[in-house]
């Protein structure tokens, strides 16, 4: 999904708000040149009934990018109800009232050559207007890239690092190139790691299957979103090494995530998933994942944050 921005946004960058256009980092910047941030990403969906937009589990979203950071020793100061206040009113300010998409990212800010970290950084949180990230409305197309997921050892995929999504760029572009709707990376094992972009899920004999976390992947929050959704309509998930070819007999397949939603499977390196559509399974949890985020049920209400009603209870206390 191509997004053109106002220049004049509201992001929130060197502890101040300030439009995108002056959001400005040095040519010699740490992270520029060697990939040394984290990230996040945030959804947050509009409700034209309700007037009022949902930013589904924002604070687990916020205590993970302080963990991750962590990872390359950096120790963010504010705390995740903090980020969400941030958060709240930057989508204030900007008067988003439309499904947006929330990108926090922390760097390593040092300006010179060399590879050693340094302890300077700085932290920037921007909210975007933010539609579909992939059409997945007839399912989609995917293939199991040449390239491999990058290991724990090397760069940790659980940490979204911003130099690690090199290697979900390749995988993606190949796949593209190729005449894919996007790609399924293996482990340096052989298993099946998650999707380019996402996590993974199979459904074989009417129960989930998705790789463990040990076989390098994201610890996803959409992940476990879909497991606890699962768990709400009796099905099962199995958290264990998947093969290869456990994507060509499986009778469902979907990728999970933030930006990807539940996007279904239908085909792998040509090879029909099931009967080559949509499965029920699929469909179930896809219906019930848009009703919580979206807040047309009273289940999962704790994951989400209504942002205009936060900024208006901290205006008025």
């Amino acid at each position: 999904m191509e997004t053109h921005l106002d220049p004049n946004l509201l992001v929130y960058f060197q502890d101040t708000y300030m439009p995108l256009s002056e959001a400005k980092v040095g040519l010699l910047t740490h992270a520029l040149h060697y990939g040394s941030g984290v990230f996040e990403g945030i959804r947050g969906y509009w409700s034209p009934e309700d007037e009022e937009l949902y930013l589904f589990r924002a604070r687990e979203h916020y205590e993970r990018w302080k963990s991750n950071a962590r990872l390359l020793k950096i120790e963010i100061p504010l705390s995740a109800k903090q980020l969400c206040d941030i958060t709240c009113e930057l989508i204030a300010r900007n008067q988003l009232r439309t499904d947006v998409y929330i990108r926090p990212l922390v760097f390593k800010s040092r300006q010179g050559i060399g590879v050693a970290f340094g302890p300077e950084f700085e932290l920037a949180i921007a909210a975007v207007p933010f539609g579909t990230y992939i059409d997945s409305t007839k399912g989609l197309r995917v293939a199991v890239s040449s390239w491999r997921r990058v290991d724990d050892n090397a760069i940790p995929a659980r940490g979204k690092i911003c130099g690690a999504y090199v290697n979900s760029a390749l995988s993606g572009d190949e796949a593209r190139a190729n005449g894919f709707d996007e790609a399924v990376v293996l482990n340096n094992d052989g298993h099946v790691a998650e999707g380019a972009a996402s996590n993974l899920f199979l459904v074989r004999s009417g129960q989930l299957i998705t790789p463990p976390v040990y076989d390098n992947i994201l610890e996803g929050i959409t992940r476990a979103t879909v497991i606890d959704l699962a768990r709400d309509m009796w099905i099962e998930t199995i958290e264990r090494p998947v093969d290869r070819t456990e994507l060509y007999v499986a009778s469902e397949a979907f990728f999970a995530g933030t930006a990807f939603e539940i996007a279904p499977i239908i085909e792998v390196d040509r090879h029909p998933v099931g009967t080559g559509s949509i499965g029920h399974i699929t469909r179930r949890l896809q219906e019930a994942y848009v009703e919580v985020t979206r807040g047309r049920t009273a289940r999962g209400s704790h994951w989400r944050l209504p942002a205009f009603r936060e900024v208006g209870v901290r205006s008025v206390t």
